[in-house]
């Protein structure tokens, strides 16, 4: 009897650990130029109702670099797509299958490129999931395009996330205002971080922000650039979690 109790309590634990994992599925959509874009969904909740957060890598990365990340995100209540863009190499055991598909038709994939993609993968989500609020997650360069897709297309967020933002467009011809000019029109709720020593790199972007519900994070250790800062294996990451914890619940997201 004690060992069928046992046997019993164990299954039970296992089941409840598997029912409640995190498991992505891969999905393709195309940008603008019909070059398709790999993404990975995180759903662990119905799928009708639950708010979506659209997440975008830094440079040089991909998708992987929310394979951590997005199963936490369900954790706090929402579900999570996962999107290569095509400015981009590898993360975390995932080639970003966008950028590899760009390249092989010869298009260019600097940082600007990408704006199209952030586009599409949000206009994709808009449009599947049009009863669901949806959120845009951006990292390095993606934070940056993620809150000019926020001042210029407000129809398509209903809130934005960037980890380390920055004007990082002059060097291919960009204003070095292009993100500050487009962050004047943002309306949605806005949350903005990085490690210590990036502060002055977004913090004219902020204040040109003019909703009332932004909010920044700066942490009192030296921290992380993009979104890394939230991976386990740093010490300071819980901190960065709960500032974002703190901001998706004040923003009613």
């Amino acid at each position: 009897m004690l060992l069928r109790n046992l046997l019993t309590s164990c299954f039970l634990i296992l089941f409840s650990t598997v029912s409640h994992a995190s498991e992505s599925i891969v999905i393709d959509f195309k940008s603008a130029d019909n070059l398709l874009i790999t993404a990975d969904t995180y759903f662990s909740h119905p799928i009708d109702t639950t708010p979506i957060i659209v997440l975008f890598h830094q440079a040089g990365s991909s998708r992987g670099e929310y394979n951590e990340i997005a199963p936490r995100l369900n954790k706090l209540g929402f579900n999570c797509i996962a999107v290569d863009l095509r400015s981009g190499e590898y993360s975390r055991g995932k080639d970003n299958e966008t950028a590899i598909r760009a390249s092989n038709a010869g298009l260019s994939t600097n940082y600007a490129d990408a704006l199209p993609d952030l586009i599409a993968a949000l206009q994709y989500t808009r449009k599947k999931y049009n009863h669901n609020k949806v959120i845009a997650w951006g990292s390095s360069y993606s934070a940056s395009l993620a809150l000019k897709v926020a001042g210029d297309y407000p129809q398509l967020i209903d809130g934005v996330l960037a980890f380390s933002p920055g004007e990082y467009f002059s060097h291919i011809g960009k204003s070095k205002t292009w993100i500050r000019d487009s962050a004047k029109n943002i309306k949605a709720p806005t949350f903005i971080t990085s490690s210590k020593n990036e502060v002055d790199s977004w913090n004219v972007i902020y204040e040109a922000i003019p909703t009332k519900t932004k909010t920044s994070f700066i942490p009192a250790t030296a921290g992380r650039h993009g979104s890394r800062a939230l991976w386990n294996k740093y010490d300071d990451s819980e901190d960065y979690w709960q500032a974002v914890s703190k901001f998706l619940n004040s923003a009613k997201l």
